[in-house]
């Protein structure tokens, strides 16, 4: 059994949708933005996991999403090759960290703000 599709809730899958591909890099894999449908891959591996951008429209999703984020916790973590070259590259896109690059027992990380609601990290081995 493998991870097929997971998804994350956000504030506009359209507004989702632009800076997760525009300025991320991931792939469209779906978009229906007229109804609020945003699938998007990794460029790296397109046949691998998919992450819904889904509405954050209903109550319960509002207040866990608000409530994540008030504790600034990622609510995904990406893997990169080299965190401190993907820092460097998001920040020069305008990606504001909440974060510079740690190094600890368990590798490299950052966390930035994905202008969605979310905070996300980002790690190296």
């Amino acid at each position: 059994m493998k991870i097929k599709m997971t998804g994350i809730f956000v504030e506009d899958p359209i507004s989702a949708f632009k800076f997760y591909t525009e300025i991320l890099g991931f792939k469209k894999l779906i978009y229906m933005p007229e109804a609020y449908l945003a699938i998007v891959v990794s460029p790296e591996d397109e046949k691998g996991t998919a992450l819904l951008l889904e509405p954050n429209s209903n109550p319960i999703a509002k207040t866990y999403q608000e409530n994540v984020a008030a504790e600034k916790l990622p609510v995904i973590v990406f893997g990169v090759e080299n965190v401190q070259k993907e820092y460097e590259r998001l920040i020069e896109l305008g990606v504001q960290f909440i974060n510079k690059p740690e190094t600890n027992e368990w590798g490299t990380t950052a966390v930035f703000d994905d202008t969605c609601g979310n905070f996300i990290q980002i790690h190296q081995d």
